[in-house]
């Protein structure tokens, strides 16, 4: 049997480490959402995601790494598709409201990260911890710099206070839901919290 070609031999042993390292991630966040970030070990890390505690390490130097991966990473997909959001957006209300139905998207579907992030970011090394703090602050200019387009005559800092109570609505929701709810209790939960983050935005 003739051997792969070079260049496809090596985009597979790609595709598998990249879906080797995110399974890690996906392991990580529940298990650090459940038990804490102290509470989990490599060889927990590695049985979890099906490979042994030391195969764990061709991934991540170390547990603090994963950690930092899976809040960084977290952090700046927000800020990308916040980004994007406001930028598709034909006015400033069309941009808060797609903005708005993204981060509850984001919410009902990453419990277990934001769970982690209220808990574990204080134990992410120094760096990573200014990374993931200076990512979120750009994620939460994108929404203050389109509320002020929506309302032009209010401070900046009480828009800014707007913002970060509204994201305490929406993410206090994985603290609440559970993993049996229903299909149709999260679509009416989504819809809930889509108007009650409205109504606190532009009240």
């Amino acid at each position: 049997m003739d051997a792969l070609p070079t260049e496809e031999r090596v985009t597979g042993r790609s595709i598998a480490k990249a879906s080797r390292r995110a399974a890690l991630l996906d392991a990580a966040a529940q298990l650090f959402a459940d038990r804490g970030y102290n509470g989990v070990s490599i060889e927990d890390l590695g049985a979890a995601a099906g490979v042994s505690g030391p195969a764990v390490y061709r991934h991540f130097p170390g547990k603090p790494s994963v950690l930092a991966a899976l809040l960084t990473g977290v952090s700046e997909d927000l800020l990308e598709g916040g980004r994007a959001v406001a930028e598709a957006a034909a006015s400033p209300e069309e941009a808060l409201r797609g903005l708005i139905r993204f981060q509850v998207e984001f919410a009902l579907s990453n419990a277990d990260v934001i769970r982690v992030q209220d808990r574990d970011l204080g134990s992410l090394p120094h760096d990573d911890e200014r990374t993931v703090r200076s990512l979120q602050r750009g994620y939460v200019q994108v929404w203050v710099d389109e509320l002020a387009r929506h309302l032009p005559e209010t401070e900046r800092s009480l828009l800014r206070r707007k913002v970060h109570a509204v994201f305490g609505l929406i993410n206090s929701t994985p603290h609440t839901t559970r993993s049996s709810t229903s299909p149709r209790e999260l679509a009416a939960l989504r819809d809930l919290l889509q108007d009650m983050a409205w109504a606190a935005l532009t009240v």
